[in-house]
């Protein structure tokens, strides 16, 4: 087989083409859904829900209800959190001076993953970047940036969070 080979191993075609097909590979095996796509739609409403309505508006009644029992959160400042403890530290924190703080997605950055089983769907890994923002003398300024991912699952035809991992938390500089 080596013998048969030799004559290819110098071979700048090859190589391209190789590489190449290793491209094609990598690109099809983490190839987001398409950001139309209901999946996209549906886990990008969710994350609406989390950070418009009860970030940003403090309406934390609606955060209960798209959280798994066994949530859990991973903070690269403020450590682990379960549910109670997370909408404890929205509610106590965030909220305690409503509309003070804002989070905004930077635009363009959600992407969608989705998990399968047998070819069955059952969860999705969704991640992206925001800003944080914060209102001084009446008008909000952009303070810092992160990267989060959020594990979904899907239980009973809901899609639940199940687990948040917030990172790369800096200060923003434009």
């Amino acid at each position: 087989m080596d013998a048969f080979l030799e004559p290819f191993k110098n071979s700048f075609i090859l190589k391209v083409i190789f590489f190449l097909a290793m491209l094609l590979y990598n690109f099809v095996l983490n190839a987001q859904v398409d950001k139309n796509s209901s999946l996209f739609k549906t886990l990008q409403s969710k994350d609406s829900i989390i950070f418009e309505r009860t970030f940003n508006n403090c309406e934390t009644e609606k955060l209960a209800p798209i959280i798994a029992e066994n949530f859990e959160f991973y903070h690269d400042i403020v450590g682990t959190q379960n549910k109670k403890e997370f909408i404890d530290a929205i509610q106590n924190n965030v909220c305690s001076k409503p509309r003070i703080n804002k989070r905004n997605l930077v635009k363009g950055s959600l992407e969608v993953h989705q998990l399968k089983n047998n070819g069955k769907l059952y969860g999705a890994i969704q991640k992206g970047k925001h800003t944080f923002q914060q209102k001084t003398n009446g008008f909000f300024k952009t303070v810092g940036i992160a990267d989060f991912t959020h594990l979904w699952i899907l239980e009973n035809n809901n899609w639940k969070l199940k687990r948040v991992l917030s990172y790369n938390h800096k200060p923003y500089t434009e």
